[in-house]
């Protein structure tokens, strides 16, 4: 009988990268794998690239060059929605919620494709409580705090079982309690097995996340390690008070 072959460690690979806007490259030469299980954090100042590396991750744009592997399949033409059927999910930074609909209702909008009817209200309960709106599902989510709106959309993400969850600036807006609220969120859905890769300028949030931390300067990686190692290299510190 034939061993059956495991998961090649690497889930996400971005080999030399490039997406070029008119005459600007915001992304020029890029590397990056990200192994399954592991939870990185994308740091580097405004206009580093950081947005547009999880925008062709998703194909909401596409490469000027370069190849982008997802679970060991080149991907740079796949549409979309089968990135996200494949397993990639994203939250952006701003909550992409309807306001007017309750927040039940929500959660069955980004469940529609992905859980069958016959077990929708059961999952979306669960999916409430797995982000810890269990209690408020009759709200109409325009009356949600914004860290509520925020947790809401990492749940409706949460509906297509991602073995990848993108998050852009997940506590933007946030006070210290919400932000340490979702810093307990995103690690406990990291544990429980999903990658997780996060944007964030939050640095208090990154040191309480993150295990691995890539630094992005003019849409190349600029230096990767541990949370320690980043915060010791005196070049990152020049990039983040403009002396380069």
């Amino acid at each position: 009988m034939a061993a059956i072959a495991s998961p090649q460690p690497t889930l996400l690979a971005l080999d030399r990268i490039a997406k070029q806007f008119g005459g600007v490259r915001a992304v020029d030469g890029l590397t990056l794998t990200v192994d399954r299980g592991e939870l990185r954090c994308l740091i580097g100042p405004n206009g580093a690239g950081k947005s547009t590396i999880f925008k062709l991750i998703m194909g909401a744009e596409q490469p000027t060059a370069g190849t982008i592997r997802f679970d060991g399949r080149v991907i740079n033409r796949w549409p979309t929605w089968r990135r996200a059927r494949e397993g990639l999910s994203i939250k952006m930074q701003i909550p992409g919620v309807y306001p007017e609909l309750t927040v039940r209702d929500n959660m069955r909008v980004a469940a529609q494709n992905h859980i069958p009817m016959g077990s929708m209200e059961d999952e979306t309960y669960r999916l409430l409580a797995r982000v810890g709106l269990e209690h408020a599902g009759e709200e109409l989510t325009k009356n949600l705090s914004h860290g509520q709106q925020q947790w809401l959309e990492i749940g409706m993400a949460l509906s297509a079982s991602p073995q990848m969850l993108l998050l852009d600036e997940p506590t933007a807006g946030m006070g210290p309690g919400e932000t340490e609220e979702t810093a307990r969120l995103v690690q406990s859905l990291n544990a429980e097995g999903t990658t997780i890769v996060v944007i964030e300028h939050d640095m208090a949030f990154v040191r309480r996340v993150a295990r691995n931390v890539t630094v992005l300067h003019l849409g190349r990686v600029f230096a990767e390690g541990t949370i320690a190692e980043i915060e010791a290299n005196e070049r990152v510190t020049d990039i983040y008070l403009g002396r380069t």
